[in-house]
């Protein structure tokens, strides 16, 4: 996030929200942003109540549970120092959080995984996963059984390290940028995680191919090594691989290794539009952390001959 950078987060009064909005204060104090708490009116609701009460009451009466929320989230605690600011929209939710934050021009959004919106949603909530589809700005993604940090000191302790599964993708290089800026920022260590998906290959050829996976396990290792020569020493960066399904060794790796914050890309197709990676959407079920999303976005890193380096590993 640059210079007065923006966060937003969205609520709607549930338990995971309130853990959302502990995580976008922390992050928005400890990095000078201001931060924007938004809640979403549902229209029938909206019109029922101007009818009996008056066209502005809904508005005002909302605003009045928001702040009300945020004092009740943040009663035992008084370290919070970040500037807050309200506001209260009209229809759906996701649109309206996309629009929101494309209007204010918002550098991250939180938001918990389970929350719910008018009647109450399983799994994966409907609102969180349209807005993963269609986001133009990183989103921090908070587990339903975390309650959020007390104080900034408890972040920091919480991300000790931050986890970046990378692949022979050119966006690797743009998750490992963001996540090595939060990890300096938070003091935190960064592990590199690549994933060997088991091939499947008819028995009479796997006999022909034997070297297969030996030369997946240097490429691998080729691709980790440029990579971590582009991170900062400040980082303590330490490179993984693992074999089997990449949803799971990432969730398992981040258990195991005790990563507080996992960094995944969002993939978009020409021909489908935004979407969310079979793997991402998998890790986002299956993690027990916090999760940040980053969207499709050009990066240029400012090491060329890492670069060039890396950019030849992943053509191969």
């Amino acid at each position: 996030m640059g210079p007065r950078a923006h966060v937003l987060c969205p609520i709607d009064f549930s338990t995971p929200s309130r853990a959302a909005l502990r995580y976008a204060c922390a992050l928005a104090e400890h990095f000078g942003a201001r931060l924007t708490i938004v809640t979403i009116n549902d229209p029938l609701l909206t019109e029922v109540a101007g009818l009996r009460m008056g066209s502005s009451w809904m508005v005002e009466d909302t605003e009045r549970e928001l702040r009300r929320f945020v004092a009740e989230t943040f009663e035992q605690t008084s370290s919070f120092q970040a500037e807050i600011g309200y506001e209260v929209a009209e229809g759906k939710p996701a649109p309206q959080i996309l629009r929101i934050a494309r209007e204010r021009a918002c550098d991250l959004l939180v938001m918990g995984t389970h929350g719910m919106t008018g009647v109450r949603k399983m799994f994966f909530g409907s609102t969180t996963e349209r807005v993963l589809r269609e986001t133009s700005v990183p989103v921090l993604l908070t587990p339903p059984t975390d309650t959020g940090p007390l104080t900034l000191d408890h972040v920091k302790r919480a991300l000790r390290r931050v986890l970046v599964p990378v692949d022979m993708v050119p966006e690797t290089r743009r998750q490992l940028q963001v996540a090595q800026a939060v990890a300096e920022g938070l003091e935190a260590q960064l592990l590199l995680l690549h994933v060997i998906e088991p091939v499947h290959f008819p028995l009479p050829a796997y006999i022909s191919l034997p070297s297969v996976d030996a030369e997946r396990r240097v490429r691998a290792e080729q691709l980790l090594e440029a990579l971590v020569s582009m991170l900062s020493p400040t980082v303590r960066p330490e490179a993984l691989i693992a074999y089997g399904n990449p949803a799971e060794e990432i969730a398992k790796t981040a258990r195991d290794r005790k990563a507080g914050l996992i960094v995944v890309g969002l993939h978009s197709s020409p021909l489908a539009g935004p979407r969310m990676g079979s793997v991402t959407y998998r890790v986002l079920c299956l993690a027990s952390t916090l999760v940040l999303a980053l969207p499709p976005a050009a990066a240029q890193p400012a090491d060329k001959a890492t670069a060039a380096k890396s950019d030849e590993i992943l053509r191969r």
